[in-house]
């Protein structure tokens, strides 16, 4: 009985001390979007489904919720975005070609119609942004739309 007091006793300070750690934030400035907004020309019922479905993982920039000051939440949640953004980081749109937004572009419309995107992981927490089958149209429509652009950027001339 003593050693397993002994054992808990020593997870809980470990658990206290790691509270003083944790990942670095994702909070780059807001506006880092803007580029990504002027260039896809989004509706506003558009721009705010990605605002609350997209932003969080897939910019440089994170509201994060409070349970994000947690450990170890805070880390699970540092990987998630740095997962998000690996795949797809708007904030970088000007560091793509136009081959790569198309490419992107192409990737979003399939990952919102699968309702592979947003995660569920992430609609549980955020009701928001779980995504009506409008709310899809929308969002699928406005990127076939924007594809069009890259597609005829990238083709020879």
């Amino acid at each position: 009985m003593k050693i397993i007091k002994n054992v808990g006793l020593i997870l809980l300070v470990v658990l206290v001390v790691a509270q003083f750690f944790g990942p670095d934030k994702n909070d780059g400035d807001s506006t880092s979007v803007d580029v990504f907004y002027a260039d896809t020309n989004p509706s506003e019922d558009v721009k705010l489904i990605l605002n609350n479905a997209c932003n969080d993982c897939h910019s440089d920039s994170t509201r994060y919720p409070w349970y994000n000051n947690v450990t170890p939440v805070n880390y699970w949640l540092a990987e998630h975005v740095a997962d998000g953004k690996k795949h797809f980081n708007i904030s970088k749109w000007n560091d793509y070609s136009d081959k790569k937004k198309d490419h992107k572009l192409d990737e979003l419309i399939e990952m919102v119609e699968e309702k592979e995107m947003p995660l569920d992981s992430y609609t549980w927490v955020h009701g928001d942004a779980k995504l009506s089958q409008d709310q899809i149209d929308a969002v699928v429509s406005w990127a076939k739309t924007v594809r069009l652009k890259y597609v005829f950027l990238d083709e020879p001339q």
